[in-house]
């Protein structure tokens, strides 16, 4: 019986993937295989020795210590995707809100409620909130994963020339973009010739700080600036300063702090790009498999820190797991180990991500024993073995 530890509420459609025969599901689990959150903080929290997995419903995984995650060999998951709808619709409605003053619109309107002329004065002050349409205008998207992807999609089919920019982009993400969305070789190139930018990209050390003054400086003056991924992409500092001079005509952001909420020009929402029922749903389903597979079958899909490493089980085959360094000759003391003991290797699957590998190994056998486990866990580089 493997135990999950909730640390957030966790749509019901997505536990009860998880077979109740082999799942005890709880909110106060304290010696858990598996940990399944949203937002829930894990920073400042002790990892158990048995943890072995973690799955985030949603896609930013900044809440979780993924270095300290990778060194003790626990599997971190997201769930990519899932939530994409919910973001591309509220992305839609950032580029309507940063063009045509409907929240300065509705709240002058509010202050007009006890004005027995009020028909009146709306029809003689609308003119204070006039707005250009988004038809015709040039729209950046930075970062084309699957968000990037059908923001920019819509976006063409909503009138606008649509220009993307990702170095890393997939070729799933290729696949599915439509072939009029045209390609900016760098960013620059990008930034010099919109009207409109939108960044769907994740947060790490080299996106950090990225929208920052020398980047404001290539923008033409009164650019829209959306920005539906994570608040420390742009620089606050200078984007004040961009708002100041009239580089940013208005900011989008659906991640406000201190800063963005006291700024003239900003529209701030409170993270509501994953917040539909549907989405939610996705992810508690889509992090409940990938829990489900990892723990019953040793398969990692969506993993942050570790590769992607997928093989069937097949009946009457052993299965061992190793997650370990990626460095030399690992595979080599792997298969001497079971060398050593006459066991027959049927199958192995050996993926790798940047400092840390992911290796597969089906035997022709029912169990296997304990001292190949210990053989294995003893070779340097060795972070975790578990056998399925």
């Amino acid at each position: 019986m493997y135990e999950i530890l909730t640390l957030n509420k966790i749509a019901k459609c997505g536990l009860d993937l998880l077979d109740p025969a082999k799942y005890n599901i709880s909110d106060d689990a304290k010696n858990p295989d598996g940990v399944i959150l949203r937002s829930y903080n894990m920073h400042d929290m002790e990892l158990p020795a048995s943890l072995k997995a973690i799955a985030r419903a949603g896609a930013g995984v900044n809440n979780i210590p993924i270095d300290k995650c990778s060194e003790a060999g626990i599997v971190v998951f997201n769930t990519p995707g899932a939530n994409a709808n919910a973001v591309k619709e509220l992305t839609i409605t950032g580029l309507l809100l940063a063009s045509r003053k409907i929240v300065d619109g509705i709240n002058w309107a509010k202050t007009l409620k006890d004005e027995a002329d009020a028909a009146k004065l709306v029809e003689k002050g609308k003119s204070n909130f006039v707005g250009p349409e988004i038809e015709g205008k040039r729209l950046g998207v930075i970062g084309l994963g699957a968000i990037g992807v059908m923001v920019a999609n819509v976006a063409y089919s909503l009138g606008m020339e649509v220009v993307g920019y990702d170095p890393y982009i997939s070729v799933d993400a290729a696949w599915g973009m439509s072939r009029h969305v045209k390609k900016a070789t760098d960013l620059k190139q990008l930034v010099e010739t919109c009207d409109y930018i939108t960044l769907h990209l994740p947060l790490n050390d080299s996106t950090k700080g990225m929208i920052n003054k020398e980047v404001f400086d290539m923008m033409p003056k009164g650019t829209r600036l959306l920005n539906f991924s994570r608040a420390a992409l742009v620089d606050n500092a200078a984007l004040k300063d961009a708002i100041a001079d009239g580089t940013i005509a208005c900011y989008v952001t659906d991640f406000p702090d201190a800063e963005t909420l006291s700024m003239d020009g900003v529209i701030c929402l409170p993270h509501l790009g994953a917040s539909t029922p549907e989405s939610e749903d996705n992810c508690a389903k889509m992090a409940a498999n990938e829990i489900d597979r990892y723990l019953a079958e040793g398969v990692i899909v969506n993993s942050v820190n570790y590769p992607n490493c997928d093989l069937p089980l097949e009946e009457g085959k052993a299965r061992v797991t190793i997650a370990h360094r990626n460095v030399p000759n690992m595979l080599s003391s792997f298969s001497n180990v079971f060398a050593g003991d006459d066991i027959n290797i049927s199958n192995m699957l050996n993926k790798s991500k940047k400092d840390y590998a992911y290796t597969i190994i089906d035997a022709d056998m029912d169990i296997i024993p304990d001292d190949i486990t210990e053989k294995l866990a003893a070779i340097e580089g060795v972070l975790r073995v578990r056998v399925i």
